[in-house]
């Protein structure tokens, strides 16, 4: 696995998000998104929220993602 390619499947999981991820060891990876459908949600939901865009892949080839997810308001 590679920080592009779960980049890719945030993106296009919540459209309109901006996610920018890191990890060098193809298991354990940082992810900072932003997203406008965060907008009212608690951190937890949030996250829910980009696991699903990972379905299986989170606890397979992803073993750890720490998250980083804000509105644009907040990023700003």
């Amino acid at each position: 696995m590679d920080a592009e390619t779960i980049r890719e499947l945030i993106q296009t999981g919540l459209p309109g998000a901006q996610a920018r991820v890191q990890g060098d060891d193809g298991v354990h990876f940082e992810a900072t998104v932003v997203c406008e459908a965060f907008k009212g949600k608690l951190p937890l939901a949030r996250h829910r929220m980009v696991y699903a865009t990972l379905g299986d892949l989170m606890g397979g080839a992803i073993h750890a993602l720490q998250l980083k997810t804000v509105t644009p308001d907040e990023a700003a």
